[in-house]
């Protein structure tokens, strides 16, 4: 655990060009250990971490906080209607529409939207370390948006205040981009009023406005989740692997998604530790890979499989042979998104 090489804590790990070592000596410690300079629990081992997912008291948002408050506005008012990001009863119903629509979802569909898309995106774009991070940023985000109805037309649009619209998501967003998601968040939510309904507009809502909110939400996973799990498979493409099962693989051994919080909503006895009301839980997921990388129990994101489906068909877009390329990862405290560079000659 001292080696210099090593990253500094769990956060700084996320992006780390091979933090995989180190998570494997967090995973095998024992207890809940608490972070000073992060002012945070840490649980790594599997074991822990599924405790915590399952325990009631162990919130997806602080009680005193359920909205960040440095997002309140539009983009706050989105926040606080996704079923991923709260908790309660009055997040049942919705919850259950969004599964249902989901699983109604022919994935033979998702596959023709994806290979669409993808193939389009391909034949523009792959050229460069410039167009391959378009790629793998608008091919998911794109697909999904075909998914809930919008035109060939309008998917350039709906990807870009989409990705306004996530910026404002992270701790590290600054006051202008915080500023554009507000507007990002009022466009997106005008557009799925008026848009003609597609496969995943389909099915009953109780409150209209949470249906748009968390079709909002829809956008925005796919553009960082399931671009993160494009942009990692095409990195070990890179690396040499095969393509055959490549995203699975990569679902397992480098998965998008590194790490999530919990709060304990009162004083908690968990792994060892006393866990005091209003604290922090840094669960990390890279060890569990593709068992958590889309999220665990009530929380579990439900549309892993489609995700999966929409980067299979991207991959498959791919020339045969690509360029080469190096990449670094963009800034965020939970998810490995690379970005691809030119090699420096």
């Amino acid at each position: 655990m001292h080696d210099l090489t090593w990253p500094a804590d769990p956060l700084a790990a996320v992006t780390h060009a091979d933090p995989y070592p180190y998570y494997a000596a967090l995973a095998a410690r024992p207890t809940l250990d608490y972070d000073e300079r992060l002012q945070l629990w840490v649980a790594a081992p599997p074991a822990l971490v599924r405790e915590v997912f399952a325990h009631a008291d162990c919130h997806v948002r602080p009680v005193h906080e359920p909205v960040p408050a440095a997002i309140a506005g539009s983009a706050g008012n989105v926040f606080g209607a996704l079923v991923r990001m709260n908790d309660g009863e009055r997040h049942a119903a919705p919850k259950a529409a969004l599964q249902r629509a989901l699983a109604a979802l022919p994935q033979e569909v998702v596959a023709a939207r994806a290979a669409r898309v993808a193939a389009s995106m391909a034949a523009a774009r792959i050229g460069d370390a410039r167009g391959m991070n378009d790629f793998v940023s608008g091919v998911p985000v794109r697909t999904m948006a075909s998914l809930l109805g919008f035109s060939d037309l309008q998917l350039t649009g709906i990807a870009r205040a989409t990705g306004k619209f996530v910026a404002c998501l992270s701790p590290l967003a600054t006051a202008a981009q915080i500023a554009a998601a507000h507007r990002a968040a009022d466009e997106l939510l005008v557009a799925l009023d008026d848009v003609e309904p597609g496969p995943l507009l389909a099915g009953e809502w109780d409150d209209p406005q949470v249906r748009r909110a968390n079709l909002l939400g829809l956008l925005s996973q796919t553009y960082e989740a399931t671009a993160g799990l494009l942009g990692n498979s095409i990195v070990a493409l890179l690396r040499g692997a095969d393509r055959a099962g490549v995203v699975q693989r990569t679902m397992r051994a480098d998965p998008s998604i590194h790490n999530t919080r919990r709060f304990a909503a009162c004083d908690l006895s968990l792994g060892g530790a006393h866990v005091k009301q209003g604290q922090g839980i840094l669960l990390v997921l890279a060890p569990l890979g593709a068992a958590h990388g889309f999220g665990h129990g009530g929380h579990a994101c439900p549309g892993r499989t489609l995700a999966e489906t929409i980067v299979t068909q991207a991959i498959g877009a791919l020339p045969g042979h690509l360029q080469t390329m190096d990449w670094r990862y963009r800034p965020s405290l939970n998810a490995r998104l690379p970005e691809f560079v030119e090699v420096m000659k």
